[in-house]
C-alpha cells in the first residue's frame, strides 16, 4: 500500500502551486507589508507541515498518518491562498474574476482542517484503527464533512469578511433541510469528539513504543487546553488579545504536526514524561502568574493612583511567589505524569536515611533504584583508581550502549547504565544520586587498597620466606661448605705438622684459596640483600649494571637520595633495565630520578615492543610490592608496539 507516499507527494505539489499563485497575487497587486508578512508566516507553517508529512510518509510507507499531515498542511495553505484571492478582489475589484457560486461553495471548506486532524487521531500512530468498533467512524467524517461544506453553500448568513457585502447566490433553504444541516452539524462535533476520545482508548491499551508516541501527542492537546486560558488571562490584564495570545496561538498551531513529527520519526528524542510534566507545569504556572497580576492590579489599583507603580508592584509580587510556586506545581505534577523520577529520588532518599541510621549500606544503591525504576538490568558504574574501566561495588565490569555520566563537582565518579529507562530519568536520578555514588566509589577504593595491602603482605612474607630459605641454601651449599672444609684442611695440618707427611704449604695454599671463594661468595649472597655499589651513589650503582649491557641507557640521577629511597630505586631500575635487554628488543632506555618536596619519582621508558604485564611471581610483582612496603606506587604503562614505561613514586618521609 503505497498510496500514503503518492497522496503526500501530490499535495506537497499541490502546495508548491498554490504558494506560488497566491505570492504572484501579492507581488502583482502590491498588497502592503503586514498583509505579506502574515501570508508568509502562515504559508511557511502550513508548507512545513506538508513536508513533514511527506518525509514521515517515505519514512512510513504504509501509513496513512504522513498523508494526513499533509492533508493538514495543503488545507492550511489553501485556506491562507484563498484569503489572499479575496483580499485582492475586494481591494482591486475587476482585477481577478470572483463568481459568488464558487465562493459559496468553498465558504465552508475550512472544516476539511478539522476532519483532517480527526482522521489523523484516529489511525495515530501506527496506521490502523484501534479497533474494529471505530471502523464507521472515517467514512462518518467524510461524510459529514462533505454535507457541511454543501449545506454551508446554501447557508442564508452573510459571508466572511472581506467578503461581507457579496450576496448570496442561493435562496434559503427549506426548514427541513435546515433541521437537517444542523443535525449533521452536530453528528460531524460529535464524530470529532468521538475521533478525540479514540486516542484514549487506545492509549489505554498502549505500551512501550505507542504509548510515548501517544504521550508525544498529548502535548498538543495540552496546547489546546491552555490556549483558551492564555487568551482569558490576557484579556483580564490588558483588556484585549495580544502578543502573548499570538505567541501561544502560533506554538499551539504549530503544536500537533511538532508532535506528531517527533513521534513517528524520533519518539525517543527526549524523555516525553519529563517534557509533558514540564509542560503542564510551566502553563499552570503561566495561568495562575497572569491571574496573580490581574488580581494584584486591580487591589493595588484601589489605594494606589499610579499606573506604573502598580504594575511594577504587581510585577513584584509575581517575581516573589515564581520560585516557590514554580517548585511547588514541579513536585505536585512530577508525582502525577512523571513518576519513574520521583520513584527514583524517593528510592535514594530511602536509602540515605537507612544508611545513617545503619539499617543500609551505600553498595544496596544498585538494587534499590532497580525496584524503584523496575528496570532489573539498570547497573551502577563506578570509576575505581586500578581498573580498567567502569566496575561496580562487587568488581563487575559495566557497559552498555547507554552509559550516563554521574558527576560530583565537574568531575565524573561513576556511570549509570540502561537500555530500558530513558536517558532523561537516568541523568536526574544521576544527579540525585552522586552523593552515595561518591559514597560507594570510595568504599570500594578502599576495600580494594585493603585487600591489595593484605595480597602484599602476604607476598611479602611469602618472598621473605623463600629469601631466607634460598639464604640458607646459598650458605649451606658454597661458603658453609667451604669452610667446614677449610676447618678440616687447618686440623689436618695442626695435626700432622711435626711429622713432615702432609705438605703443610700446600695445605695453607689451598685453604687461603677456599677462604677467598668464601669470602666472594658471602659477598655476592650480601649483594642481593643491599648491593654494595650504592656506596658509591645510585648512579655509580646503575651505571655498573648499564655499561654491561649491549644497549645504549641515559642516565639521569640526582645526587645525595636518601639511603632507603635509593635501594628502591635501584631495584626498580635494575629490574625494568634488565627486562628491556632481555625481552622487549628494545634499542634505547632512559632512566631519569626527580625528586621534589615530598617524593622522588623514578622513570623508565624503552622504545621496545610493549606489551608488559606483571605476573604473580614475577620480577614486575615483586616491585609492586616492594615499592608498597615504602608507601609508595608503580605504574607500569605498555601498549604493544609502543615501548614500556616503569614509573615509581616514592615518598620521602617513608
Amino acid at each position: 500500500m503505497r498510496w500514503p507516499r503518492w497522496i503526500s507527494l501530490g499535495l506537497s505539489l499541490l502546495v508548491l502551486a498554490m504558494v506560488v499563485g497566491s505570492s504572484w497575487l501579492l507581488i502583482a497587486y502590491r498588497h502592503g507589508p503586514h498583509t505579506v508578512r502574515n501570508f508568509a508566516a502562515l504559508v511557511a507553517v502550513a508548507a512545513a507541515i506538508t513536508l513533514l508529512g511527506l518525509v514521515i510518509s517515505l519514512r512510513e510507507r504504509r501509513n496513512p498518518v504522513g498523508a494526513l499531515l499533509s492533508w493538514i498542511g495543503a488545507s492550511a495553505v489553501f485556506l491562507t491562498a484563498r484569503d489572499v484571492y479575496f483580499s485582492v478582489v475586494v481591494s482591486d475589484p475587476g482585477q481577478v474574476p470572483l463568481d459568488s457560486r464558487v465562493v459559496a461553495w468553498f465558504d465552508e471548506s475550512g472544516w476539511w482542517l478539522f476532519v483532517a486532524v480527526a482522521l489523523l487521531l484516529l489511525y495515530f500512530p501506527d496506521g490502523r484503527l484501534p479497533s474494529r468498533r471505530w471502523r464507521l467512524l472515517p467514512p462518518a467524517l467524510v461524510l459529514l464533512g462533505i454535507a457541511q461544506q454543501v449545506f454551508g453553500a446554501f447557508n442564508s448568513t452573510p459571508f466572511l469578511e472581506p467578503l461581507q457585502d457579496l450576496a448570496r447566490p442561493y435562496a434559503r433553504m427549506p426548514l427541513p433541510l435546515r433541521i437537517v444541516s444542523e443535525v449533521a452539524f452536530g453528528a460531524l462535533l460529535v464524530a470529532m469528539l468521538a475521533a478525540a476520545a479514540s486516542v484514549v482508548a487506545r492509549y489505554r491499551r498502549a505500551t512501550g513504543k505507542m504509548r510515548a508516541q501517544l504521550k508525544w501527542l498529548s502535548l498538543a492537546g495540552l496546547a489546546a487546553v491552555f490556549y483558551p486560558l492564555v487568551c482569558g488571562a490576557e484579556i483580564i490584564v490588558t483588556g484585549h488579545t495580544g502578543i502573548v495570545a499570538t505567541v501561544f496561538g502560533i506554538a499551539t498551531l504549530v503544536s500537533l504536526p511538532a508532535s506528531v513529527a517527533v513521534a513517528m520519526l524520533r519518539h525517543d528524542l527526549y524523555d516525553v514524561d519529563r517534557v509533558l510534566a514540564d509542560t503542564v507545569t510551566y502553563g499552570i504556572a503561566t495561568v495562575v502568574l497572569l491571574g496573580t497580576y490581574a488580581l494584584s492590579a486591580v487591589a493595588l489599583g484601589l489605594v494606589i493612583s499610579d499606573s506604573a507603580a502598580v504594575a511594577a508592584a504587581a510585577t513584584a509580587v509575581c517575581a516573589l511567589i515564581l520560585s516557590p510556586l514554580r517548585s511547588r506545581l514541579q513536585r505536585a505534577v512530577d508525582r502525577r505524569l512523571y513518576p519513574p523520577r520521583r520513584a527514583a529520588l524517593l528510592a535514594i532518599e530511602d536509602l540515605q536515611r537507612r544508611i545513617h541510621t545503619e539499617q543500609a549500606q551505600p553498595e544496596e544503591l544498585e538494587s534499590a533504584l532497580r525496584t524503584a525504576l523496575r528496570d532489573p538490568a539498570l547497573r551502577v558504574g563506578l570509576l575505581v583508581p586500578g581498573a580498567s574501566g567502569f566496575v561496580d561495588a562487587a568488581g563487575t565490569p559495566v557497559s552498555g550502549p547507554q552509559l550516563i555520566p554521574v558527576t560530583l563537582g565537574g568531575v565524573q565518579i561513576g556511570v549509570l547504565a540502561s537500555d530500558a529507562t530513558s536517558p532523561a530519568v537516568l541523568k536526574a536520578v544521576a544527579a540525585g544520586a552522586a552523593s552515595l555514588v561518591e559514597v560507594t566509589r570510595l568504599r570500594a577504593e578502599l576495600g580494594g587498597a585493603l585487600r591489595e595491602v593484605e595480597a602484599s603482605r602476604a607476598r611479602l612474607v611469602q618472598a621473605g620466606d623463600a629469601e631466607r630459605r634460598r639464604l640458607e641454601r646459598d650458605l649451606h651449599d658454597g661458603a658453609q661448605q667451604r669452610l667446614v672444609s677449610l676447618g678440616m684442611a687447618m686440623r689436618l695440618a695442626q695435626r700432622h705438622l711435626g711429622d713432615g707427611s702432609v705438605d703443610v704449604d700446600g695445605l695453607l695454599d689451598q685453604g687461603v684459596a677456599e677462604l677467598a671463594t668464601a669470602v666472594a661468595e658471602l659477598r655476592q649472597i650480601a649483594h642481593g640483600l643491599r648491593p654494595t655499589s650504592l656506596d658509591d651513589g645510585l648512579h655509580a650503582a646503575l651505571s655498573g649494571i648499564t655499561q654491561a649491557l649491549p644497549i645504549p641507557v641515559r642516565l639521569q640521577i640526582p645526587p645525595d637520595l636518601p639511603e632507603e629511597l635509593a635501594t628502591t630505586a635501584y631495584f626498580v631500575a635494575a629490574e625494568a633495565v634488565t627486562n628491556a635487554a632481555k625481552y622487549a628488543n628494545a634499542t634505547s632506555i632512559a632512566v631519569r630520578v626527580a625528586q621534589s618536596t615530598g617524593e622522588v619519582r623514578v622513570l623508565i621508558e624503552d622504545d621496545g615492543c610493549g606489551g608488559a604485564a606483571p605476573r604473580p611471581g614475577s620480577g614486575l610483582s615483586g616491585l609492586l610490592d616492594r615499592v608498597a612496603a615504602v608507601g609508595g606506587s608503580l605504574e607500569l604503562r605498555s601498549p604493544v608496539g609502543r615501548g614500556t614505561t616503569v614509573e615509581a613514586v616514592l615518598p620521602c618521609g617513608s
